[in-house]
């Protein structure tokens, strides 16, 4: 999964970026477990999912507080 943009993540609903977390958090798991494993060896898979999940976390954050249009 390549890294979100924070302009394409605005244009969505806060439902809509809270079913994507959870989404992206099941794939780091999976990844996370994979590792584990052997059957992965790209980290850096690992940290462009954690970077996503707090872009999205923030987002959500910033929209119940208003401060997102």
């Amino acid at each position: 999964m390549k890294e979100l943009k924070s302009k394409d993540l605005r244009e969505k609903s806060v439902a809509e970026l809270e079913e994507l977390i959870l989404e992206t958090q099941k794939t780091l798991y999976n990844y996370r477990r994979d590792l584990v494993f052997r059957k992965v060896t790209d980290t850096t898979a690992i940290k462009v999912h954690r970077h996503n999940i707090a872009r999205i976390t923030t987002l959500i954050g910033e929209k119940k507080r208003g401060e997102v249009n």
